[in-house]
């Protein structure tokens, strides 16, 4: 009997009774989920209240500092915050989030929908892949949802909005790898029913060999780039010790203070990757309206605030030669992504024969077709990379992609630095001193904190 030739009541029953056998697998989920959520808001708020403990100018209570912690811990889900208290009265909105506040989460419900995914014994069925993804999410997103409503009337103030779908979206990315992890392929492998649905060809083409070439040439390519990213910030930083130091002990005297401040730094410093593989690639980045650094010439506007990731951005000026020494980045990634390509393209034998099981050798169009995937894969991944380091502040990342023009990456520019005034430091929930000292500078193009970074 099926389920069309069932009565209105014998369905509603059918229902309760699939509800009730998945009820207990489903509350595992959604326990398991909202447990992750609150490791998370417990590590970020141990390490404010020791911040706030060893300031010896708070300027608010536990509660400010509870607040602040939660404000946080949103900031690494994409949440865009907004600072109440500033010297003109006007609101301003953070520019940047640090990307090494989303380690933490995304962790914790991979691990969650991990646990969920692997049986407790042997013996024990198999929880389905649907139920654990979204019960894990659903279970986050509901921590999430009560945290935001609880940091609204704290100084940092988040963007409901945002929150409504940078919470989930986090999580339900957390949670697939998590379940993938532990089910392999077979996690998003289509159903028995529908083999292939609607976009069975397009699923065929993008897991072949074709696609699969494709996006590990384009990552490789990224991941290439930003390596060339990371060795421009550390080269600019070394070339610019003397005021990267200056600036860091210019900004607090007491050790609290000084914490906070590289802990905000090393939580900045993928950030500064991203806009050194901006930098190298020749769109450049911005440090404030009007600005753009790139290895042509640089103009980053205002003096710039004291922070030790902004020591490193270059002086006005044209570009020299040295700066113009960093077209090679691209190039190499190029290159990568080619050797992988062409790798895929003649698996057998010198001579190309495809024999002895290997598969026969790739045609020039089919190789050429191959290359431009991998290079759109490498300019999509680039533009994720790049909307995410930059904020709400900077240009699109799909309008940073456009511009590559097929290049093998295409940032055009993070964004913006930050707005015109930092946040607290979290060593004091209200603000320290050194915070106001900072923020003192009205004609500064960004601020030393999570709306502020550097690139070479």
């Amino acid at each position: 009997m099926t389920d069309d030739s069932l009565s209105p009541a014998a369905r509603i029953q059918a229902l309760a009774d699939r509800l009730r056998d998945r009820s207990p697998a489903l509350a595992g989920c959604l326990f398991g989920g909202a447990v992750a959520a609150g490791l998370g808001l417990g590590a970020y708020a141990v390490v404010v209240m020791a911040l706030w403990i060893g300031s010896p100018y708070p300027d608010s209570g536990p509660g400010g500092a509870t607040g602040t912690a939660v404000s946080l811990w949103l900031l690494g889900h994409g949440v865009g915050l907004t600072r109440a208290d500033t010297l003109t009265g006007v609101p301003a909105p953070l520019g940047l989030t640090p990307l090494l506040f989303a380690l933490l989460p995304f962790w914790l419900v991979r691990r969650a929908a991990r646990d969920a995914a692997e049986p407790e014994t042997p013996e024990a069925p198999e929880i389905p892949g649907r139920t654990v993804v979204w019960g894990v999410t659903g279970g986050y997103t509901a921590v999430g949802a009560l945290a935001a409503l609880y940091a609204t009337g704290g100084e940092l103030r988040p963007t409901l909005r945002e929150a409504a779908w940078h919470l989930p979206l986090l999580a339900l990315a957390a949670a697939l790898t998590g379940l993938r992890s532990v089910r392999g392929r077979a996690a998003d492998a289509p159903s028995p029913d529908r083999p292939g649905g609607h976009f069975g060809g397009v699923r065929a083409a993008l897991t072949g060999r074709r696609g699969a070439t494709a996006c590990r040439a384009g990552l490789a390519a990224a991941l290439t780039l930003a390596g060339g990213g990371a060795v421009l910030v550390g080269a600019s930083l070394t070339l610019h010790r003397d005021p990267a130091r200056a600036s860091y002990l210019m900004l607090t005297d007491v050790w609290s203070g000084r914490l906070a401040v590289l802990l905000l730094a090393l939580a900045l410093l993928p950030n500064a990757v991203i806009w050194g593989a901006a930098y190298a690639l020749g769109t450049g980045f911005q440090v404030g309206t009007g600005t753009l650094v790139t290895p042509l010439a640089a103009t980053s506007g205002p003096a710039l605030p004291p922070f030790p990731l902004l020591a490193a951005v270059p002086p006005d000026g044209p570009g020299t030669p040295l700066t113009w020494a960093c077209a090679a980045i691209p190039v190499v990634a190029g290159i990568t992504a080619g050797w992988f390509t062409g790798r895929a393209a003649a698996p057998g034998a010198p001579s190309g024969t495809g024999t002895d099981g290997a598969p026969s050798p790739w045609t020039a169009s089919v190789t050429a077709g191959t290359a431009a995937l991998a290079a759109l894969a490498a300019g999509l991944v680039c533009a994720v990379a790049a909307r995410a380091a930059g904020g709400p502040l900077g240009p699109a990342g799909w309008r940073s992609w456009a511009r590559s023009g097929g290049r093998p990456a295409g940032p055009r520019s993070p964004g913006p630095c930050s707005s015109a005034y930092p946040p607290p430091s979290p060593c004091a929930p209200g603000g320290c001193a050194p915070a106001s000292r900072a923020r003192a500078r009205p004609g500064a193009a960004g601020g030393p904190g999570p709306g502020s970074s550097g690139s070479p």
